[in-house]
């Protein structure tokens, strides 16, 4: 039974990884009103996976916390901070990729009467999901810590993968260090993939674990 909740769980890990790809892909540069109007279909299809992807993961870091339990109970802490950082990116998803192209498509006849009440609140959906991605940042980022800290304690591949995710992190605080932006398209896409990668390593690694 356990071998098959790993091989399941890991399954749900690399899926989750691969749509979250997926959705940077295919995701719009956005801009001005216009442009995302124009783009509105396209935002609302890559946060649509966007949010299917999330409870892949959950899901996958529910078999990573099992494998890794330890006295501390450590890995319980990991999935938590993940949990959170879930939930605050599939509220970004929502607000920014599936209600704002929506709301402003709406108003589009009306543009030039309320231009700059479009824009203020345009901006304050902005600002919104500014927050919410720096939350789902700094989770994913110490949640994949802990595991990769634990993992070390492992044998073989996990080990492996431990180091790996010990080096984002450094990576992830070298670019806080040097301000780097963090939250706009190409900072967040370089985000994603690199913790994509670790994630679907990990899947992979509980899918080898429940064929042993």
């Amino acid at each position: 039974m356990e071998n098959h909740f790993y091989k399941s769980t890991g399954w749900s890990l690399a899926i989750g990884s691969i749509l979250a790809i997926v959705t940077m892909l295919l995701h719009p540069a956005g801009g001005e009103i216009l442009d995302i109007i124009t783009e509105a279909k396209p935002m609302q299809i890559a946060h649509t996976i966007a949010i299917c992807c999330l409870p892949f993961m959950l899901f996958g870091f529910y078999g990573l916390t099992n494998l890794l339990s330890e006295k501390r109970k450590l890995g319980v802490l990991a999935f938590t901070i993940i949990a959170f950082g879930l939930i605050a990116a599939m509220l970004a998803a929502l607000l920014n990729g599936l209600v704002l192209p929506q709301f402003l498509s709406q108003n589009k006849t009306s543009l030039e009467n309320n231009e700059a009440l479009l824009y203020l609140i345009m901006n304050y959906g902005f600002a919104i999901n500014k927050a919410l991605d720096y939350v789902f940042i700094v989770a994913l980022a110490a949640g994949i810590t802990l595991y990769s800290m634990l993992m070390i304690t492992k044998a073989s591949f996990f080990k492996l993968l431990g180091y790996f995710g010990l080096v984002l992190f450094f990576l992830s605080i070298v670019g806080l260090a040097s301000n780097f932006a963090f939250t706009g398209l190409l900072g967040f896409r370089i985000f994603v993939f690199s913790m994509a990668g670790w994630i679907f390593l990990a899947g992979i690694g509980l899918i080898s674990i429940s064929r042993q």
